[in-house]
């Protein structure tokens, strides 16, 4: 993969590059080799923010993560991201029932007068009533099942929806765009919670928690 990095009052040192390819080596295994990767360190006082944007021809992913020390939180967008590539992965991977394994091949055979009809069974007769003889003709009958199997539910925990610093609404909106998320959690700069949620059509509708 095709590696750029930008250092915002933070540099980039070599263990840094280190830890990152590294990384990424994990991640091109799940996604594959073909793709670019944009990594964003930044410093401001304490605080140290590692953001990785992994783009490939099939899927973006994107993490944003922060800790105390650059090296923790580059660890934590790493790891984020392959648990992304992962949960991406195995939903390409799904298999769908194929519907040709619930239909079954029934015969129609010529029987005696007042022979009854098996009914369900791997072969099906049918009574003649004037005694003629009838050729065999294939059927075919769907079985389905009563109940829908349900999926069980894969959780992810992610910090990626959640600003890790205030933002006007403009920016949140930015924010939640460049994330490529459907939910984006953030506080105001009067500390107030919000929380923009994408809907079918579209538009994004704000959500101010009481």
């Amino acid at each position: 993969m095709n590696l750029e990095y930008t250092g915002r009052q933070t540099t980039i040192t070599k263990k840094l590059k280190t830890q990152t390819e590294a990384g990424i080596e994990r991640i091109a295994k799940i996604v594959g080799n073909a793709g670019n990767v944009h990594v964003i360190l930044t410093t401001e006082k304490y605080r140290h923010t590692a953001e990785l944007t992994v783009q490939t021809r099939s899927v973006k992913l994107v993490a944003s993560c922060e800790a105390t020390d650059m090296a923790t939180a580059l660890r934590d967008a790493l790891a984020t991201i392959e648990k992304q590539a992962i949960k991406h992965t195995k939903r390409k991977t799904t298999i769908k029932r194929n519907a040709k394994d619930g239909v079954r091949q029934v015969a129609v055979l010529p029987v005696e007068d007042e022979e009854p009809i098996a009914v369900g069974a791997e072969m099906v007769k049918v009574a003649s009533r004037n005694g003629a003889t009838r050729k065999a003709v294939p059927m075919l009958v769907h079985s389905f099942p009563s109940q829908s199997p349900l999926a069980e539910p894969h959780l992810v925990r992610s910090k990626d929806g959640v600003a890790m610093r205030p933002m006007t609404l403009e920016e949140a909106v930015k924010e939640a765009a460049f994330r490529d998320r459907e939910v984006f959690v953030f506080r105001d700069h009067g500390g107030q919670a919000m929380v923009l949620y994408r809907k079918r059509d579209g538009k994004m509708e704000l959500i101010e928690v009481p």
